[in-house]
């Protein structure tokens, strides 16, 4: 499936309000930044070594890859490389916590976030730790009562039920109050968290490679990677191959897609795993939402992303993270059956929601002059779902390309999420704000918060200055990244029929997503070959044809670009950005372009 701005999410009769903006914005030209070239002697040594095209090559060097080697070990990853659980700081004492915990029949509840990072965590541990215990539950917070992260009704949840022993999962890093009063109740917590701790760590067992002293080489795992990492360390421990704990990684590859944490170092080695998984055999629960949302074929991390992601997440949106769990454990189709349909029912009406208030949340902006002449988005309506307020905020940052909060009332409290623009820490800007706040957490280019009704009318304006004397005017700017320009010849490699082995080789640099995006490329002086038209008074189907190659025509799809229809149709040459894709149809599979953008060209001879 594939990206559509947030105008193409809205209705026809929604979209009325803002199609002037969105189309201004289309049609303003973007920054394209194309990556600096590697080392002429370092792309011909690639060439030579691994047998590959220029252009590949110039893609694997500015990887970091520069020999036959680390090229290897790129497209083949293998599973033994992943890292040594026990370098992560704690991690023995909470094996050991762990161990204590089973040898003494104590009652362990697996405590996980309610979005997908969080749910597939739960079902992880759960279900790893289930093979051999049975003295164990598991708790999903209700997003609309309790609110993110340990809650004194979790805690109390787990005093009055006698678990003495609390894994917490993709949540916890600042939850220092509760887990004191979890502690004075006689409550431990292991906490496997991966959001940036504050100044003060809660005191439990912690597993965050993110938390000061801890040297564990890579930082950047998800939620349920840092829980996979506890299950990892369990199993050896216990003596077990890295094989014993293999079949949890297609959990682990769904959190990786929809946190859109990086897709390289380990995370490289655990996505291209857990995608093999999800291909080759897949846990009912997502065979089960896959057969619902009529996707079949060879899935990606883009098919998790907007397939499986947004469906689990509905559960918790809508009704309860629960469900989603219940989801993941099931191991037979008659178990699932029920839950499935519910949560596909659940992402239908999210979709509703979505469509509903981010065209209340447009037309907010367009009829609010200092929103419109601002350099952030803070908007609030004290109706919105709470469910939705971060895709909704992704939508407006779509729109307006600027650091972007939706807020909304939830038990008396304004909740809310917050999404950046390329290069911007909302995180920090947030940190700026904490007067205004009463809790807040997330990364870099996404946060949640809370705070006092009465106070987000000043939060909003403090909110704009930390962004406005922080932001770099280019920032505000859509940008591009182009990993190399290239011409259709390229793409081809003197081959006529058939899939270009080009194309092959870009495959197997997948799993796709941040720090390992799909290549990106850039031709000029093409031109329409004819036969190209509009679809749905939105969307170009091109047949593309390049000045210096004439006889290579090439299929093209560009979403939401119907008002390049007048360049294309003058005659004259246009420069395409775009990625190379594989088009299924009736059978077949064709190469076609996805288009990113389109400019009048600027070298035709």
């Amino acid at each position: 499936m594939l990206s559509r701005s947030s105008l193409d999410l809205l209705t026809r009769k929604d979209r009325k309000s803002s199609i002037l903006f969105q189309n201004n914005l289309r049609t303003m030209e973007k920054r394209w930044v194309i990556k600096e070239s590697p080392a002429v002697d370092v792309v011909a040594k690639l060439i030579e070594e691994v047998g590959v095209s220029r252009p590949v090559a110039t893609i694997l060097a500015q990887r970091e890859i520069y020999s036959f080697d680390e090229a290897k070990a790129f497209f083949r990853p293998e599973i033994a490389e992943l890292h040594d659980p026990f370098l992560m700081k704690d991690m023995e004492a909470a094996v050991n916590r762990i161990e204590q915990a089973i040898a003494a029949n104590e009652n362990i509840l697996i405590y996980g976030d309610y979005d997908v990072d969080g749910t597939t965590a739960v079902a992880l541990m759960f279900s790893y730790l289930a093979q051999e215990y049975d003295q164990i539950g598991y708790y999903i917070p209700d997003r609309y009562k309790e609110g993110y992260g340990i809650s004194e009704a979790g805690i109390e949840f787990a005093i009055d039920n006698s678990f003495t022993l609390v894994i917490a999962l993709d949540c916890g890093i600042k939850a220092v109050d509760k887990i004191a009063m979890a502690k004075d109740n006689g409550v431990d917590f292991i906490i496997c968290d991966h959001h940036m701790p504050g100044d003060k760590i809660p005191d439990a067992i912690i597993l965050n490679p993110k938390q000061k002293g801890c040297e564990y080489p890579f930082k950047e795992l998800c939620g349920c990677g840092v829980g996979f990492k506890l299950a990892q360390g369990l199993n050896q421990a216990r003596g077990g191959e890295i094989e014993a704990v293999y079949h949890l990684l297609d959990l682990v590859m769904v959190a990786i897609g929809a946190d859109i944490v990086p897709v390289d170092g380990e995370n490289r080695i655990l996505a291209y795993y857990g995608i093999h998984l999800l291909n080759n055999t897949p846990r009912v629960g997502f065979e089960a939402l896959l057969k619902l949302a009529n996707k079949t074929g060879e899935l990606s991390v883009t098919d998790v992303v907007f397939t499986i992601a947004p469906r689990i997440n509905a559960a918790g949106r809508i009704d309860s993270g629960n469900k989603a769990v219940e989801l993941l454990l099931a191991e037979t189709f008659e178990e699932v059956d029920e839950i499935s349909k519910l949560i596909n029912t659940h992402n239908e009406t999210r979709k509703g929601l979505d469509r509903e208030i981010t065209a209340e949340a447009l037309k907010m902006i367009e009829e609010d002059e200092w929103l419109l002449g601002a350099k952030s988005t803070v908007v609030f309506n004290e109706r919105w779902h709470k469910g939705v307020v971060g895709i909704v905020a992704s939508r407006l940052m779509e729109s307006y390309y600027r650091p972007t909060i939706v807020l909304t009332e939830s038990n008396g409290k304004a909740v809310g999420s917050a999404r950046s623009v390329r290069g911007f820490n909302v995180y920090n800007a947030l940190l700026e704000c904490t007067d205004y706040l009463e809790q807040f957490g997330g990364h870099f280019y996404a946060a949640g918060m809370t705070l006092e009704l009465e106070q987000v009318p000043a939060f909003k304006m403090k909110f704009n200055e930390v962004v406005t004397n922080s932001i770099q005017k280019n920032q505000l700017v859509p940008e591009i990244e182009i990993d190399c320009e290239i011409d259709f010849r390229d793409i081809f490699e003197e081959q006529r029929s058939g899939i270009p082995r080009f194309y092959r080789i870009l495959k197997q640099i997948a799993p796709f997503g941040p720090e390992n995006k799909r290549p990106v490329f850039v031709s000029r002086a093409v031109k329409d070959a004819g036969g190209s038209r509009i679809l749905k008074d939105e969307h170009l189907k091109l047949s593309l044809v390049q000045q210096d190659y004439p006889e290579l025509t090439l299929n093209a799809i560009a979403f939401g670009m119907a008002e390049y229809w007048p360049l294309l149709q003058d005659g004259g040459f246009v420069d395409v950005v775009y990625t190379v894709e594989e088009n299924h149809w009736n059978g077949n599979s064709t190469l076609q372009l996805m288009v990113k953008d389109i400019r009048k060209s600027r070298r035709v001879l």
